[in-house]
């Protein structure tokens, strides 16, 4: 990175929030914004001992009020974590355990270049449950690939990821009034309230 990347860093427990920031303030690479600075984030990274109510909220919070990639770095996770935290717009997992100064580094340069990033056994978690679903819930429910064409499973894959409309557009060199049209066609097709259930619900039959 030859820029500082302006990071928000948020937890509900003061401690673990103060732990990160000091790690990351003496990085040259980052830019530790302030409380009343978080606007200018280009990365938002939280902190919590497990995905919990509490801390779904706060995912939840940033995935509707920001246009951050986030980054979780959790001390416990649960067989359903995994799935709760991909619905609420995380694009990448780091177990506090393994949270050292430079690994965090490294998930935040992941972010930035819009990749994601797991940790071994949870990336082969994911691709397991997938494929169960795959296997089970879309043919029990009628429910497969063929419902949706390959742009609409892009879009909803990048819809996943935390990209908006205008960023969906100039990935796939479409008019950003084509990609609202396609999310249109898929919610009103399939029944479902707007563009996070779409992507709740392809998820969950393993689609995407």
């Amino acid at each position: 990175m030859t820029t500082r990347v302006p990071v928000s860093v948020h937890a509900g427990d003061p401690l673990l929030q103060a732990g990160v920031i000091a790690q990351l303030r003496p990085r040259p690479e980052v830019d530790v914004l302030k409380p009343d600075e978080q606007e200018r984030a280009q990365v938002s990274l939280v902190v919590v001992d497990r995905v919990d109510e509490e801390a779904v909220l706060l995912l939840r919070r940033l995935q509707r009020v920001s246009t951050t990639r986030t980054g979780l770095i959790v001390g416990e996770f649960g067989q359903n974590a995994l799935r709760v935290t991909i619905e609420c717009g995380v694009a990448a997992v780091l177990r506090r355990s393994e949270a050292d100064q430079d690994r965090v580094l490294g998930l935040i340069t992941a972010l930035v270049r819009g990749e994601g990033m797991l940790p071994g056994d949870m990336l082969s978690r994911l691709l397991d449950h997938v494929g169960r679903l795959q296997r089970n819930s879309a043919d029990a429910q009628g429910f497969n690939l063929s419902t949706l064409t390959a742009r609409e499973v892009e879009v909803l894959r990048l819809i996943s990821e935390g990209f908006d409309t205008g960023e969906i557009a100039v990935k796939m060199s479409y008019s950003e009034r084509t990609v609202k049209n396609i999310l249109h066609e898929v919610t009103t097709r399939l029944q479902l309230r707007n563009r996070a259930h779409a992507v709740g619900h392809v998820m969950r039959q393993g689609l995407i």
